[in-house]
């Protein structure tokens, strides 16, 4: 099979006479184990003559029948067991369009591999048994297709053979699969199917006139792509090498377009550097294309010698360009394929387009229960398969855009730094530069509950906020002696004299907040923080009235230490 050039929306080449060169459709499947996947691409393979004939007589047994099954089902463990692990590639192709299929294990264990299995498709098809209907792994699968930015779901309704081609069993179990479809926000549309005598596969079913809606192959044949961002203004071009051609000849950065267009002429920005440029030169595979359209690999060379690396990325400087976010902060739904847990505060490297930068686990929002598809908030850790909303903090700058936006860069991998293990696939929800990501931090109380701490020592903890311009240390110096001499436990927190202790930024906004979150420790382990503040500027205080409200803590503001004993009590 030869295809001249399978990119979506992709021009004719020079040599094609003119016509247009067949689109490439990427295919994930999906299912639970023993719902026909490994029988239904088979089907594919078979009816629509893409198999070698070697291949095809190799799992032809002597009645002439062929096993299907055994021509996806490519490991010796995958046929010895009679399950998916892997995924697998499968191409074929018609007339008019050539597929890249990829199947995907239906083991409740292997997951994590229908997670990068479907990353790059445009279409996901999930294999239902009529018998059984919606399962735990039906939904888990229809999930993450969903996010992994797969729009189009197609469910195939297999096995009707079984089930006599009953009309009211598929009508009960596409019920099911709406239900899921608008559970997730999306449309299924659904085909009922007999994948082992090929029945609505490739050919109509004459078993099943109730049905008139398309075959599968007619459904895969008809869906529209486009190119990613076929528009000057989105441009991403992750350098991935810097090379001199020949010498006397200005450096060429080299990567793969996964948005937007580029063409000679067009100025262009290098991030994270913000150094600015102009195409002097383009090169591609095709010698006599003038403009490059994602995702094409291309060279580049450019007016000026600035500095651009191996990770930095190239968009566009026009005006009004879509630019991605310099990110040290990012919110992502990520898969946790790693053996070993993962808990807030652990660390591992970011591996994003052509950079990998360290990043640390700074928090684990909610934890996907795969049976109900609702969130669980607030996990400890994540475990293997987990898919989990995080926030993960990185060392450096990740030019970064939402998945939604750009597949490419809106998605990463997370892998051990001892190991060097992939442990986790990740897509990019949102993201914050340094300036962006807000000073709140998220609260971890202690493990010990607060009423049991305040049974067991007789106090409870809480923070004082004494703001005061005027002798601040000294009158928290005032309330932490009233508090010690009626037998509580307290501390006076200076904030100049914790500014220098601790580093912290001159910025009385930054230093504020810093102090807050070390109150708020102090009161969750009982004692009575005195927290003298040098500034009262209402925007500080209010950012440090959340930061120790996040906590749950008692907080009172005072003025002296008569009132500080009247808060308490103790007056």
């Amino acid at each position: 099979m030869t295809v001249t050039d399978v990119r979506p929306g992709a021009d004719a080449s020079p040599d094609s006479g003119g016509v247009a060169p067949r689109q490439l459709l990427r295919i994930a499947t999906a299912g639970s184990v023993d719902d026909g996947k490994s029988t239904l691409i088979g089907r594919l393979l078979h009816d629509t003559d893409s198999l070698p004939l070697d291949h095809l007589e190799s799992v032809t047994d002597e009645d002439g029948v062929a096993d299907l099954a055994a021509l996806s089902d490519g490991l010796r463990a995958e046929r010895e067991q009679g399950i998916t692990i892997d995924v697998a590639y499968r191409f074929f192709s018609t007339p008019t369009r050539s597929y890249v299929l990829a199947d995907t294990p239906g083991h409740e264990r292997y997951t994590r591999n229908m997670f990068t299995g479907a990353s790059n498709a445009n279409v996901a098809i999930l294999l239902v048994d009529a018998r059984a209907g919606v399962l735990r792994q039906t939904r888990r699968h229809a999930r993450i297709a969903t996010l992994v930015g797969v729009d189009r779901l197609v469910a195939t309704v297999n096995k009707m053979d079984i089930v006599g081609y009953d009309e009211a069993r598929f009508r009960a179990v596409e019920a099911e699969l709406v239900a899921l479809g608008a559970r997730l926000g999306t449309e299924i549309l659904v085909i009922p199917i007999a994948a082992k005598p090929g029945d609505n596969v490739v050919h109509r079913s004459a078993a099943m006139p109730w049905y008139d809606g398309p075959t599968l192959l007619d459904h895969l044949e008809g869906i529209d792509l486009a190119a990613p961002a076929p528009v000057a203004t989105e441009l991403r071009l992750p350098v991935q090498w810097v090379s001199r051609p020949t010498v006397g000849e200005r450096r060429r950065y080299t990567g793969r377009l996964s948005a937007g267009t580029l063409q000679v002429g067009d100025p262009v920005v290098a991030l994270p550097s913000g150094s600015r440029s102009v195409v002097t030169a383009l090169d591609t595979l095709d010698e006599n294309r003038d403009v490059a359209v994602a995702p094409l690999s291309v060279s580049v060379e450019l007016a000026d010698d600035i500095d651009v690396a191996r990770g930095d990325v190239l968009v566009s400087g026009r005006e009004g360009a879509h630019l991605p976010v310099l990110a040290r902060e990012i919110d992502a739904t990520v898969c946790w394929l790693g053996e070993q847990p993962v808990a807030v505060g652990d660390r591992v490297a970011l591996k994003h387009t052509t950079t990998t930068v360290r990043a640390t686990v700074h928090r684990i929002h909610s934890r996907l229960d795969p049976e109900t598809l609702d969130e669980t908030a607030g996990p400890s850790a994540l475990s293997l398969n987990d898919i989990a909303r995080v926030t993960l903090r990185t060392s450096a700058v990740v030019v970064s855009d939402d998945y939604v936006d750009n597949r490419d860069a809106g998605a990463f991998i997370l892998v051990d730094e001892h190991t060097n293990d992939t442990v986790a696939a990740g897509i990019v929800e949102g993201a914050r530069g340094i300036a962006d990501r807000g000073e709140s931090v998220a609260w971890t109380p202690s493990a010990l509950p607060a009423d049991d701490r305040a049974a067991r020592t007789g106090q409870r903890g809480a923070v004082l906020l004494l703001v005061n311009p005027d002798g601040v240390a000294a009158s928290a110096a005032g309330i932490e002696d009233a508090l010690t001499a009626r037998g509580r436990n307290a501390y006076a927190l200076d904030g100049a004299a914790l500014r220098s202790a601790l580093d912290l930024s001159p910025d009385a906004r930054s230093a504020a907040i810093h102090l807050a979150r070390v109150a708020r420790l102090l009161a969750d382990a009982g004692v009575v923080a005195v927290l003298a503040l040098d500034a009262a500027d209402p925007a500080v205080l209010a950012a440090v009235h959340q930061e120790i409200d996040a906590a749950g803590v008692e907080r009172h503001d005072v003025t002296d230490a008569d009132a500080a004993l009247r808060v308490l009590g103790l007056a």
